[in-house]
């Protein structure tokens, strides 16, 4: 029984506190605007993060259904010559850095061909491995050459 009269004594020693607190004529109205706004503040924290959630959730539950579906899709078809040099062109040319006006680029059943003169060896190497990695080249036969050296030649 003494326990249960000094939990209630607690009680309202603490609701009493709060309540002066909040009371207080001085500094109440700022107190409960302050706690006010905290608490709004605070619940629209947590609807944007229940939002966010909801908006992953949703995406990666699309993600896996659409992976599923189209789990056994037949391959792309090969691209003709010429779509599959386009394609290279646009993926070498990104970089500003490449001479645009001195490399030639050509296709036949996969096979791409790099023709012309680059500054650096570093710009052949770099081109050579953009161009394997474009999707439906097969291989990549290589012509580039440094400014000052002979055109190699394809045996």
């Amino acid at each position: 029984m003494a326990r249960k009269r000094k939990d209630r004594f607690l009680r309202g020693v603490v609701v009493g506190f709060v309540a002066a607190y909040f009371c207080d004529p001085r500094l109440g109205h700022s107190r409960r605007a302050l706690a006010r706004d905290w608490t709004r503040s605070r619940a629209r924290r947590l609807v944007r993060r229940g939002e966010r959630a909801q908006r992953y959730a949703t995406a990666t539950a699309i993600g896996r259904a659409q992976a599923f579906r189209h789990r056994h899709e037949a391959p792309k078809p090969q691209p003709d010559d010429a779509t599959l040099a386009h394609k290279v062109e646009t993926i070498i040319f990104r970089n500003h850095d490449v001479p645009k006006g001195q490399i030639s680029v050509n296709a036949e059943e996969g096979v791409v061909w790099l023709r012309g003169e680059v500054p650096t060896q570093s710009m052949i190497d770099t081109l050579v491995e953009r161009t394997r990695q474009v999707g439906g080249v097969r291989r990549v036969e290589s012509l580039l050459h440094l400014p000052g050296q002979d055109a190699p030649m394809h045996s």
